[in-house]
C-alpha cells in the first residue's frame, strides 16, 4: 500500500500523506525539551521537584514507627533495618537501630531476647557517647529483667538485670529522665533476689535448722536493706534467735516490725511475742 497517497479501498478515504522530517530536523525539538528540563531543575518557574531518594530514610522511619506502634514487629524491623543497612549517614540511623532492638524485645521469645540484647549491646559499642546510649543501657537491663524467673528458680537473669541497672546508675547523672524507671526496676529485681534467699531461709526454718535460717536472713538484711518484704525476714529471724536462746537479740527485730511495718501481717503476732519475751527477760 502507498502510504503517501493512501488507498481508498482499505481506509475508506484518502490518507493524509506522511510528513518526513528533513535530515537533522529532530535535533531542535530534543534540544528544546532538554532546555526545558534544565531550566526547571536549575530554578526556573515551579522548580521544586524533589528527588524521591532524598527523604526515603525519613519515610522508612515513619512507616517503621507506625508498624512498631501497631506491634507489627517483623514489618517494623524491615523498615528500620533498611535504614541502618542502606543509609549510614542518615540522622534516623541511631533511632532505627534502637527500634530494631525494640522489635525483638516486643516479640518476647527467648530467641528474640537474644537478638534484642545483641542489638542494644552493638549500639553501645557503635555509639558509646550518643545521647540515646542511656536508653540502650536501660534496655539491656530490661531484656534480662523480662527473663527473670520465679523466686524459687535460678536467679542468673535477675543478677544480670541488677548488674545492668546498677551500671546505668553509676554511668548517667541522677537527673537523667530514665533514672526513676531504672530505680524502680532495680528495686523489683533486688526484691526477687532477696525473696529467693528468703525462701531458702524459710526452708531451713521449717526444719528447725535455725543456724542456716539465720545465715540467710542476715544475708538479706546486709545485702539488701531496702527489701520490701523484710518484715517477714525480721519475724523469722527473731523467732530463730528466740528458739536458740538469744532473746536479747530477738527483741529488737520484733520491735522493728512494729516500727517499720504497722500494717504487716506479722504485726499482731510480733506484738504478742515481744510482750512474751520482755516478760520472760524480766523474770
Amino acid at each position: 500500500m502507498d502510504l503517501e497517497r493512501g488507498n481508498p479501498r482499505m481506509t475508506g478515504g484518502p490518507v493524509e500523506p506522511v510528513r518526513r522530517c528533513a535530515p537533522g530536523g529532530w535535533r531542535p525539538v530534543v534540544a528544546g525539551c532538554l532546555l526545558t528540563v534544565t531550566t526547571l531543575a536549575c530554578g526556573g518557574r515551579n522548580a521544586d521537584i524533589p528527588d524521591p531518594q532524598l527523604e526515603a530514610d525519613r519515610l522508612l522511619y515513619e512507616r517503621g514507627t507506625e508498624a512498631l506502634a501497631e506491634q507489627d514487629w517483623q514489618r517494623a524491623r524491615q523498615y528500620f533495618e533498611n535504614i541502618r543497612n542502606n543509609y549510614p549517614q542518615s540522622e534516623y540511623r541511631p533511632e532505627a537501630w534502637l527500634s530494631i532492638g525494640d522489635t525483638f524485645e516486643g516479640e518476647g521469645t527467648l530467641e528474640a531476647y537474644v537478638q534484642a540484647l545483641e542489638e542494644f549491646t552493638d549500639f553501645l559499642s557503635f555509639y558509646p557517647t550518643h545521647p540515646r546510649a542511656a536508653y540502650a543501657r536501660y534496655k539491656t537491663g530490661m531484656v534480662h529483667f523480662h527473663q527473670m524467673r520465679r523466686a524459687e528458680r535460678d536467679q542468673t537473669e535477675t543478677l544480670n538485670a541488677i548488674r545492668e541497672f546498677e551500671t546505668f546508675l553509676v554511668t548517667y547523672p541522677p537527673e537523667h529522665e530514665l533514672v526513676p524507671q531504672v530505680q524502680q526496676r532495680l528495686r523489683e529485681a533486688r526484691d526477687r533476689l532477696s525473696e529467693h534467699d528468703y525462701i531458702v531461709g524459710s526452708f531451713y526454718y521449717r526444719f528447725k535448722n535455725y543456724a542456716g535460717a539465720m545465715s540467710r536472713f542476715r544475708q538479706i538484711l546486709d545485702s539488701d536493706p531496702g527489701y520490701t518484704g523484710r518484715d517477714a525476714v525480721f519475724f523469722h529471724l527473731a523467732e530463730s534467735l528466740a528458739a536458740t536462746n538469744q532473746v536479747p537479740e530477738a527483741i529488737p527485730y520484733f520491735a522493728r516490725i512494729l516500727d517499720e511495718f504497722e500494717a504487716s501481717e506479722y504485726a499482731a503476732e510480733a506484738t504478742l511475742r515481744l510482750a512474751e519475751l520482755e516478760a520472760e527477760r524480766e523474770r
